[in-house]
């Protein structure tokens, strides 16, 4: 059963790291495929590129309580990470999401959705969080996951491999997005 979930997660989880790395490195391609309204019936490359952030999001939470409730045997899940663990998963994830929330404040929506690559002039930014780590956004998006997998299914043998698989994805998509 974990073979399987693995691989459907994996799957799915991949969908969205692929999509982003091509429209990173092919900009021009998914800059006429907005010009022809292919993409959401909408032309403007950032706006389009957000509406697909929001599925991907859906489906990334989808797969996670899909993970969870699995794994747990009930809907809604529910946290099993004992005292203290629940509260380093609670830090993490609300340092991952500091980082993340920092990126937005900073780049704001034309910014954090490539719009650098698509033909907007976007300052370079310097400060927090881009003067803590480098790809906050990820590293924030990481942070946050290995927060609410510990919160939800730690100590189960299962709680490691969806971060570890995102993990993987967004050190990839961050080689590949230099």
């Amino acid at each position: 059963m974990l073979w399987i979930a693995t691989l459907g997660a994996a799957l799915l989880l991949a969908i969205e790291r692929v999509i982003y790395v091509l429209i990173w490195r092919h900009p021009a391609g998914f800059m006429r495929l907005c010009s022809q309204r292919r993409i959401f019936g909408m032309d403007d490359p950032v706006a389009a590129l957000y509406r697909i952030f929001l599925v991907f999001k859906c489906i990334q939470i989808g797969v996670f309580v899909a993970w969870w409730s699995l794994f747990d045997g009930r809907f809604p899940p529910l946290p099993s990470a004992p005292m203290p663990w629940l509260l380093v998963g609670t830090g993490l994830f609300l340092a991952g999401q500091v980082l993340n929330f920092g990126v937005f404040w900073r780049l704001g929506k034309v910014g954090v959705f490539y719009g650098n690559r698509l033909g907007h002039q976007v300052p370079w930014v310097t400060g927090f969080p881009f003067s803590v780590v480098p790809h906050p956004q990820y590293v924030g998006t990481m942070i946050s996951i290995w927060g609410i997998f510990l919160i939800m299914r730690y100590p189960h043998p299962d709680w490691i491999v969806v971060p570890l698989l995102q993990t993987l994805y967004l050190l990839i998509a961050m080689r590949l997005e230099r």
